[in-house]
């Protein structure tokens, strides 16, 4: 005879956090300041302005464009103001910093946003592994959100979960 497979974890009252679905739902596209430099490293006034006027912004359209210069040089301020003039009318959101750079801070903002109250004396579990390469920042954010309101919190999947925090009784 044999008995009824039952999904324990299926049943639990365990709530799985991923991480991975808090990263953007569109694309994050890069733009490198330094192929608007003259050599790579100059900036030179006339020539970014008439450079930037003259590029076709168009493949940013409804993306996050995360805007970074991958030279040493040393830029203006109002270099990074003119780049953002020519792309908010058309990208859907725009940060400075490389691609990697730009979605971890968006997770870090949404964590933000969470509303801990929803995970109140909840068992939580933070799933570790995935397809993006998320650093310990991330971790420590949910960490800090969550321990407060969450009866547990640990870190891992439901068959091999590392306990992180237990609150007391």
């Amino acid at each position: 005879m044999t008995e009824e497979i039952i999904n324990r974890v299926a049943n639990s009252d365990l709530i799985t956090i991923d991480l991975e679905d808090y990263a953007p739902q569109k694309d994050v596209l890069e733009l490198d300041v330094k192929s608007f430099l003259f050599k790579g490293v100059i900036l030179k006034e006339k020539e970014f302005r008439s450079d930037l006027k003259s590029f076709d912004f168009s493949r940013y359209k409804n993306a996050i464009v995360a805007v970074f210069c991958s030279s040493d040089a040393i830029l203006p301020m109002w270099s990074y103001m003119l780049i953002a003039s020519y792309l908010n009318p058309i990208c859907c959101d725009l940060k400075f910093g490389k691609k990697e750079d730009v979605v971890k801070e968006i997770i870090l903002e949404k964590i933000d946003n969470l509303n801990e109250a929803e995970y109140n004396d909840k068992k939580v579990i933070v799933k570790g592994c995935g397809s993006l390469n998320l650093d310990e920042s991330v971790y420590i954010a949910i960490t800090k959100k969550l321990q407060n309101s969450v009866s547990s919190l640990m870190f891992g999947e439901a068959c091999s979960a590392v306990p992180v925090y237990k609150k007391k009784v």
